[in-house]
């Protein structure tokens, strides 16, 4: 019974939660073009950050868990909703749909504890909340990301599926494409409204009439 009341009880409170980019959610709706370029807060998502030998025994545990690791620059593995982008060459970011979070009633992040196991050999550590997830899409998506990000965004460099660390409008984020007119931004929720109100500003020329 306990247990029970504890997760309503935290239920309760997730239903309270503010978004880091939550003040410009009308602002996105607003400034998206449909058929064009739109732009949208993903919140919640759950987020782990894996440090491990993707060779060793712990790594070969989470793989299992994750759907695999990833083994080179701009890889991303998955299982289902889960999907693990290569940061380093022992780093990862998981990113998971919002319910596996333990407190949400999920168990991703006990799991992914209990699969590193007690021999030191890695580290896992909950992001949840130390990242948002932006998403932009439609036909000039690249072109509103090309104003501010110097990776080589033409899809014969940058394919579906890839992930790379980098900067957009002078914001540090991870930047993941996740279909030919669509990728996912993973800012630090500290400076998530800050790079909403840049990709606001670079989609401008697209907004008919203009957003204020």
């Amino acid at each position: 019974m306990a247990d029970t009341a504890a997760l309503e009880n935290s239920k309760k409170i997730q239903t309270l939660r503010q978004s880091p980019a939550s003040p410009l959610k009308a602002a996105f709706e607003a400034g998206s073009v449909a058929g064009t370029v739109e732009l949208r807060e993903i919140p919640f998502l759950t987020m782990a950050g894996l440090r491990v030998d993707p060779g060793s025994d712990a790594g070969q545990r989470l793989g299992t868990l994750t759907g695999g690791l990833p083994s080179a620059s701009g890889e991303v593995s998955g299982n289902g909703g889960t999907a693990a982008l290569w940061l380093g060459p022992a780093e990862f970011l998981l990113v998971a749909p919002a319910e596996s979070h333990e407190s949400l009633g999920g168990e991703l992040p006990g799991a992914l504890v209990e699969a590193l196991g007690d021999g030191g050999a890695g580290q896992v550590v909950d992001l949840s909340a130390n990242r948002t997830t932006l998403e932009l899409s439609g036909p000039r998506a690249r072109a509103v990301l090309e104003k501010g990000c110097s990776l080589d965004l033409h899809p014969r460099v940058f394919k579906t599926g890839t992930a790379l660390s980098t900067e957009i409008g002078g914001i540090p984020a991870v930047l993941w494409k996740t279909a030919d007119q669509e990728y996912r931004i993973f800012p630090r929720a500290s400076f998530a409204e800050f790079l909403g109100r840049w990709l606001l500003d670079a989609m401008r020329e697209y907004a008919s009439p203009e957003v204020p």
